[in-house]
């Protein structure tokens, strides 16, 4: 079969328990070839019980699971010679070389001495770390033992690549260059399922997210779609000094209880302003008299998202836990 006939992964009534909790609750997921898919969820909400059983490193209790169209019980092996997984540590040996390193995996993965060293050197040098080859892993940064390791997960060009928090604990540079490698990936043709615990990464490099909670797929969209789905966007006015204290008191009529209204600088902010009454807000202000020189709108951030789909915040969003 191609594998271009099939998404890169189908999951239908996907379910796990360990006695008697149930830690995946029939999940249901297509994940598009060529596409990067963002998996995020509070800590032991079932992502990475979820992802496990996809890579064939768990069996299903019930439901199915395919990748490019095989089955992940029925055809295990099929479906590892399709896939690259880097998990959140290190798989490398700290006592080799990096250039050793890669050949020893090109090696286990049946490559040739040749074809191994080979595709060793052209990894060192798409990661940045041809200059660093010599040198034993232990005298690594954080940033290139994470570029390291990804490269190893590419030794034999997986056409679905796992990344299990790939930039945690990466300086902004160094995580920056990791999210235009894994764009380049996409670009390749190479399918990314991420768990991460930084939302900000989902919204940059996603093309689709889902949010896992007690077991079960509660949402699953691109970001500006889950954004929509929270009804509210932030509001910014700038008014008059002397019509201050009336616009803020016409916001808050406007504002769900308990919502915060901050005025700083003759600007006036609110966080959770529903879409829909916008329009009658700025009504409201034209009715009073009260001038306004500058409205802007924002949509929510995807912590926002989070929060409002879980009812707990952003920063226990451990895409480790299981």
């Amino acid at each position: 079969m191609a594998e271009n006939d099939f998404p890169a992964i189908e999951t239908e009534g996907l379910t796990k328990s360990f006695g008697a909790f149930r830690a995946v609750d029939g999940v249901d997921l297509t994940v598009p070839s060529g596409t990067v898919c963002a998996v995020l969820g509070p800590n032991g909400a079932g992502k990475t019980t979820t992802v496990r059983m996809i890579a064939t490193l768990l069996r299903p209790d019930r439901g199915a699971a395919r990748v490019f169209g095989y089955d992940v019980v029925r055809e295990a092996t099929a479906v590892r010679s399709l896939i690259g997984l880097t998990g959140q540590y290190a798989s490398v040996d700290e006592g080799l070389t990096a250039r050793e390193n890669l050949t020893i995996f090109g090696r286990l993965l049946d490559l040739s001495g040749r074809v191994a060293a080979a595709r060793a050197e052209e990894l060192l040098a798409e990661f940045g770390l041809a200059e660093a080859a010599g040198r034993s892993v232990r005298h690594f940064s954080g940033g290139m033992r994470r570029r390291l390791d990804l490269a190893a997960s590419l030794i034999a060009r997986p056409p679905l690549l796992f990344l299990d928090e790939p930039t945690t604990g990466l300086d902004p540079r160094t995580r920056a260059q990791m999210w235009g490698t894994v764009r380049e990936l996409v670009r390749a043709g190479t399918t990314v399922l991420l768990t991460t615990q930084y939302l900000d990464e989902a919204d940059e490099l996603a093309d689709r997210i889902v949010v896992i909670d007690h077991g079960r797929l509660v949402a699953d969209g691109t970001a500006d779609d889950l954004k929509a789905t929270i009804g509210a966007t932030a509001l910014t006015l700038r008014v008059l000094d002397a019509d201050i204290a009336v616009a803020i008191e016409i916001v808050r009529d406007y504002l769900p209880p308990g919502s915060a209204v901050t005025a700083e600088n003759g600007k006036i902010a609110a966080a959770s302003v529903p879409m829909t009454v916008l329009p009658e807000l700025l009504a409201a202000l034209r009715t009073a008299a009260v001038e306004v020189r500058e409205v802007n709108v924002a949509q929510p951030s995807l912590d926002e998202v989070f929060f409002a789909i879980t009812g707990r915040p952003e920063s226990v969003a451990a895409a480790g836990a299981a």
